[in-house]
């Protein structure tokens, strides 16, 4: 097994709590894991990075090389953009469909989805709509993981595990929340393929 995993989106999104379910259920499968967090993390409204690579086997490196991530979860359609170069040609790119527009020179919304559009393997859903639908769009990250879980490699239920370990100390009902929205994600990704 190996995965190499780009995360991608704006500072406040919840990039490092997918980061840590995910590595929370790689831990639970014995696999090795490596994480390198690039740019503004502390910065809400900065462009926020990070490469999470799993393997059965040690890994010499933190940083996937270009066009070796298996993956790319974005939370923003322009950020994933950005790390296109990244992604192998069979990889698979989850992406939020609506924009933090964030810049003066945000890209008119046709010309990036014109840029998705080109891709053969991709899912791209409005995170933020769904969270709303199972009551909270601070959801939406764990929408979005909901939507990559088909392509990471790791069983569904070892993931939703992860979520109860990383949610667990704030409490049954944010754990339920939090697992509904997995669900939903993967529900709208199980659909569009």
């Amino acid at each position: 097994m190996k995965a190499d995993i780009i995360l991608s989106g704006v500072g406040g999104q919840g990039i490092l709590s997918i980061a840590a379910v995910i590595g929370e259920a790689a831990l639970k499968e014995g696999l090795y894991m490596k994480q390198a967090e690039v740019h503004g993390m502390s910065q809400r409204g900065g462009d926020v990075q990070s490469n999470l690579r799993l393997s059965d086997q040690p890994i010499a490196s933190d940083l996937i090389p270009q066009g070796h991530a298996d993956l790319i979860i974005s939370l923003e359609p322009m950020e994933a953009l950005r790390y296109l170069p990244y992604l192998k040609k069979d990889g698979w790119l989850v992406t939020n469909s609506q924009p933090f527009i964030n810049i003066p020179n945000y890209p008119e919304m046709e010309k990036v989805n014109g840029e998705l559009d080109k891709l053969p393997h991709k899912v791209v859903l409005d995170v933020e709509a769904i969270a709303k639908e199972v009551g909270s769009v601070r959801a939406a990250n764990i929408v979005m993981l909901g939507a990559a879980a088909p392509f990471i490699g790791i069983e569904y239920d070892k993931i939703a595990d992860g979520i109860r370990r990383i949610f667990g100390r704030k409490g049954e009902e944010i754990v339920e929340m939090n697992l509904k929205a997995l669900k939903a994600g993967y529900d709208v990704a199980q659909s569009m393929q």
